[in-house]
Parts: C-alpha cells; structure tokens; sequence
C-alpha cells in the first residue's frame, strides 16, 4: 500500500497481501472498542480475550504493511525518475494525510474528546478547538492523522532513504544480492529479528523515537521492516527458500503464539527483565514468522487475478483513509445499545464496512477531484468507474 508497482508483470501475491492485510487492520480497529487499552471511543465493558486478539494482530499487522510497502518500493525505484517518484509520493500519501488531517481526523478528535467528557457541543463548535495545542501533548490537533500517521512514516521514509534505495539497485546491487543470498541460506532469515530486537529493547517508549502509540512498535522497527521488504523482493531464491519453508514458519508462528496465549492466562506480565524476555523473544519470533508463513502461503496460491483483487486493489488506500473514523461514528451511536456486545461489534464491524465501500463506491472512485484528494489517480479516457489495477513487477534473482 502506498506505492504501486508499475513493471510489466504482475505480482498477484502482493497484490492479495496488500488486500487481505488491509482488511486485517480493520478487524483491528473493529476490536479496540472491547480491548484493555485507551482508545478513542471505548465500550463500558472491556475484555482481556479481546485484547490477547489485539495483542496478537500487533506483533506482525503493521509490520507486514511495512514489508509490502518495501517491496512496492522496490519496484517503484528507478522508474520514471526522481522527480517523477518523489510527485508520486506526495499525490499517493502526502496529499491524503493532509486533507485527512483537516477534515475526517478532526471529527476522530472531536468523538474522542467527547466520549471522554473532555468537550461539550457539536462538531462544529469544536472544529475552532482542533487547533488549540498538539494531539499526544495535551492538544487537539492531530498533526500526524492519527491511524494515517502510516502514510506520514512511509512519505518521510520514501524521501529520505531514496538515495540508499537507488544506490542499493545500482552501484551497490552486487551487495544487496549477496545479502539476499546469504538470507537464503536455511533458518539465515531470522537474522533480520536481531535489529528489530535491539531497537524494541535500547529504545525508551516514553522517547518520541520509542513509544509504541504508532502501531504497538517503535517506528525505527517498521524502518527495518520497510527494508526488510525491499530486500526480499529483490532476491528470487531467497523468496523460493521462503515459500518452501512455509509449513515450518507457520508451525513456528503457531508455537509461539500458543506459548504467548499461556503466558498471558497463567503468567500475567510482570515488570523484572526475566519476565520481559519472557514475553519478548517469543513475540518477535512469532511476529516474524507469521509474516514469513503468509508471504510463503500467498507466494505458493495467491497466484491468479480475479474481479475481486482488481476491484479490491485500487480500493485498499482510501479504505484504509476511511475505515478508522467511519468505525469511530458508527461505535460511537452504536456503543450505548442495550444489546449483547458481540453483537455491538458485528453490527459496528458490518455498518461500518458498508458505509466505508458504500462512499468509495459511489463518491470517491468516481470523481476525479476526490480521486486525488484520496491517493488515487486520476482517470483519463476511460467510463467512469473503470477499474484500476495496481502492476507489480518481477523480483530480480
């Protein structure tokens, strides 16, 4: 997400990826109402299963964004130019996060400060307090969009470390191959957990570089992962090893997962460092793992294009722009029904989507003005409402 790959084959699987996580993250956010932790608009009635399934969405959910928005990068690089990638990336995340920031997020803020009796009156009379002081330091203003803070990371990520990406498929390609090669090598590809170990463990989460507010991970972790992405996908044997040794990641993934769900019903977590690295290797193994099972399986059968993948690949960036305040209103009216809570979270989950699909469908994707200002491009030529499917290219080996 974020960046298409323009080459002149397709990568089916990325394409699938990039979908079926999308819908992942709104099964996310459709749990945060019922979870342990502070969000936004909260039910009364909070549960510790909800929040294991949340836990469990964090370790590989954004994660895997940042692997996919990796590998986009790889194909994205060095085609059309400089200048050409860097007006991309501000049509496709830039201009969406800004007018996302200015409008939609502010009524995010607006239920917020409202369902926690921080503010009393309409949105209206609100918008004026959006601008008093900085969202996360005791202000309104949501200067990072809040669940768009992914397109902020990944635009600052694309402009800055360009140069090492062109330098990476150029001068130094003969590097990244060997790297990629070494990778390949049997179990060599659980190397990449120790930096993001590292940084988990030396990085302060009351530091601005390491709270875990974006996402559950520090954001120097998604850096790693955002390269993590590129170097799979420039390597052919190395995601050949990866395929064929799916059964075993998913086993792995499951192992450990198994292991964190006992430890949360028996051991609950303490503050010693024995405790943590309890808690902490497992999770970044099982993180890891998961996000290696799914690229194998989708590399192995997620092969094909269907009417579904082309519709659904040119709807996952403003879906996934929408989806976060949509779910925020419809919970918000939702919430104080006397009716079951699972039953609150599938009528929250099902409006919403409907709502989200419903505005794509008949609004965004159809006008060109709102096109742009979604991230998408522009169509030219074609009856309105053709579909616009996204190229992947062909890895290099």
């Amino acid at each position: 997400m974020g960046s298409e790959m323009n080459m002149s084959s397709r990568r089916y699987d990325v394409d699938w990826l990039r979908v079926l996580v999308i819908i992942a993250v709104f099964i996310f956010h459709s749990g945060r109402f019922f979870d342990l932790t502070d969000w936004h608009v909260k039910s009364p009635v909070v549960y510790a299963s909800v929040q294991a399934w949340t836990t469990f969405l964090v370790g590989w959910l954004m994660p895997l964004i940042f692997v996919i928005s990796g590998a986009s990068l790889f194909y994205a690089v060095g085609k059309g130019g400089v200048l050409a990638f860097m007006r991309d990336k501000v049509l496709r995340l830039l201009v969406p996060l800004v007018v996302g920031v200015f409008t939609h997020v502010a009524l995010a803020v607006y239920l917020e400060r409202v369902s926690h009796h921080q503010f009393s009156g309409s949105f209206l009379s609100f918008y004026p307090h959006y601008f008093d002081g900085m969202y996360a330091f005791g202000g309104n203003f949501a200067w990072m969009g809040l669940h768009l803070w992914y397109l902020l990371v990944l635009f600052l990520c694309s402009i800055i470390f360009l140069p090492l990406f062109y330098l990476f498929k150029g001068p130094a390609r003969g590097a990244l191959r060997a790297f990629g090669s070494f990778l390949a090598m049997p179990g060599a590809v659980f190397v990449l957990v120790i930096p993001v170990a590292w940084l988990s463990m030396v990085l302060d989460p009351r530091s601005g570089l390491g709270q875990r507010g974006f996402g559950g991970w520090p954001v120097p972790v998604y850096v790693c992962y955002l390269f993590y992405g590129f170097i799979i996908f420039s390597h052919e044997r190395l995601q050949e090893q990866i395929e064929r040794m799916r059964p075993f990641h998913l086993c792995l993934a499951l192992a450990a997962s198994a292991f964190l769900l006992w430890w949360f019903r028996y051991l609950p977590p303490g503050r010693g460092a024995k405790v943590g690295i309890s808690f902490g290797f497992p999770f970044l193994i099982g993180s890891w793992s998961w996000m290696l099972a799914f690229m194998g399986f989708a590399r192995a059968h997620l092969t094909r294009s269907t009417p579904f993948l082309a519709y659904a690949n040119e709807a996952v960036l403003p879906f996934y722009i929408m989806h976060q305040t949509v779910l925020l209103v419809v919970g918000y009216l939702v919430l104080p029904w006397h009716i079951p809570d699972p039953a609150k979270w599938l009528v929250i989950a099902a409006i919403s989507f409907a709502v989200v699909m419903a505005i794509y469908e008949f609004a965004v994707r159809r006008s060109n003005v709102l096109r742009v200002l979604f991230g998408m491009k522009v169509i030219h030529g074609r009856p309105q409402g053709a579909l616009e499917p996204a190229l992947c290219g062909k890895p290099q080996p």
